[in-house]
């Protein structure tokens, strides 16, 4: 049987980068300095996996069935986002004056993984699109091999409903210098160079 503080790094470990000797500093600043911290965390964390869940419509993270994007009456339904995670829903929302609404995956397809269609709740959107209220979906995932796979698959399932797909540009950063950018990112800002207005 392992002790209480083995089971507490080893449970501190299911954190994404948390490693063995992270995990062993954190318990060790907890029961030295932050027990009430500690025991304030606890209660956070077992009430928040309680009771928060996935938006029913969106599949955003929530407390409630439908999340409060979805159930504003400001937001402009013509236009669907569609991103990977809440983290990139949440990016866009702080960066961007996008007022329409959001569909989150929970990752990427990922044959290699597991992770198909039905995983990422794709005939739930495509049930979505169906409804004619959207007509544009607009293709945010990230701009790796899975999730250009993503988008290209996206892109099929709203040309069968009708939607207008649009994809989030990629290149040069704005203010960044060409011969410091990557020479991947700069071949795809060559390639999908636009006309200039």
């Amino acid at each position: 049987m392992s002790t209480l503080l083995e089971q507490l790094i080893e449970s501190l470990r299911v954190l994404p980068g948390v490693g063995q000797k992270t995990a062993q500093r954190m318990a060790y600043h907890l029961l030295d300095r932050e027990r009430d911290g500690g025991k304030r965390l606890a209660g956070v964390l077992a009430e928040a996996l309680d009771h928060i869940g996935h938006c029913a419509q969106c599949r955003d993270f929530t407390e409630s069935e439908i999340c409060a994007l979805c159930a504003s009456g400001s937001r402009d339904r013509h236009q669907l986002c569609v991103v990977e995670s809440p983290s990139d829903r949440l990016a866009i929302e702080q960066a961007t004056g996008y007022r329409g609404l959001y569909f989150v995956l929970h990752g990427r397809l990922s044959p290699l993984d597991g992770i198909g269609p039905r995983e990422l709740g794709l005939d739930a959107l495509s049930a979505r699109l169906a409804q004619g209220e959207v007509t544009e979906l607009i293709i945010a995932t990230n701009p790796t091999v899975e999730g250009e796979a993503t988008a290209h698959y996206l892109a099929q399932l709203a040309r069968q409903q009708g939607v207008r797909p649009s994809r989030l540009a990629h290149g040069v950063p704005l203010g960044g210098e060409l011969e410091y950018v990557d020479r991947g990112t700069l071949a795809h800002a060559f390639g999908g160079r636009s006309e200039m207005s």
